[in-house]
């Protein structure tokens, strides 16, 4: 349930998640390389095809987000790529809604952003592909429990009612988190063996060092 929906949330909570997205937004557009905007529209695209794909679990559903692979390739850009792809989401299917649009952003956004801030660095330099898989691994688990965590506080502070659908929802994290573990190593694990340039969120710094 990373897609909250209108009428959930309380005024407060949606003014200030809205402000904290609209400042990750700012940041990731000012951040953004130009030459990787079209990185920044693909992995947008992905994310908003991979999310129209719920399974259910329990009394909820999950779904792919791939928000740690996004922090480590994009860094702040990854605000941008999610806001429009939820944006697109709940224009046209109604996943999430539109005053939680900010608070939606900032749940998905934040943690992918604080681990490519946190564990790109250490990926990037890993001794091998397969080390760089398993930091990548590690980063998208801990993008989903901050997201998870994030869902968690927003219905709290809504309504200290949510606390135990809460407890529940938090549980249908676990398996999600495993599967975007496995897909987010093996994807950062071939990148880093074909083409390690992709997984650098600024072109620029990347294309300047010496030969």
């Amino acid at each position: 349930m990373a897609h909250i929906p209108d009428g959930l949330l309380t005024l407060p909570v949606l003014i200030g998640t809205g402000a904290l997205a609209a400042g990750g937004v700012a940041l990731g557009l000012r951040a953004l390389d130009d030459r990787a905007i079209p990185r920044v529209a693909l992995l947008a695209a992905v994310f908003f095809a991979a999310s129209l794909v719920a399974v259910p679990v329990g009394p909820s559903s999950v779904h792919l987000m791939l928000s740690g692979l996004m922090g480590v390739m994009l860094g702040w850009g990854i605000f941008p790529a999610v806001l429009v792809a939820l944006a697109l989401q709940a224009a046209l299917f109604g996943l999430g809604g539109l005053t939680t649009l900010g608070t939606n952003t900032l749940n998905i956004a934040l943690p992918g952003a604080l681990v490519g801030m946190v564990l790109g660095p250490m990926i990037r330099s890993a001794t091998s592909p397969a080390r760089a898989g398993a930091l990548a691994a590690l980063g998208a688990v801990l993008a989903v429990a901050g997201t998870a965590a994030g869902v968690a506080l927003a219905l709290f502070l809504s309504a200290p009612e949510f606390t135990p659908a809460v407890k529940v929802l938090g549980l249908t994290y676990l398996p999600l988190a495993l599967v975007e573990a496995g897909v987010s190593g093996a994807i950062v694990t071939f990148l880093a063996r074909v083409e390690p340039h992709a997984l650098h969120p600024n072109l620029h710094s990347v294309e300047d060092q010496p030969a």
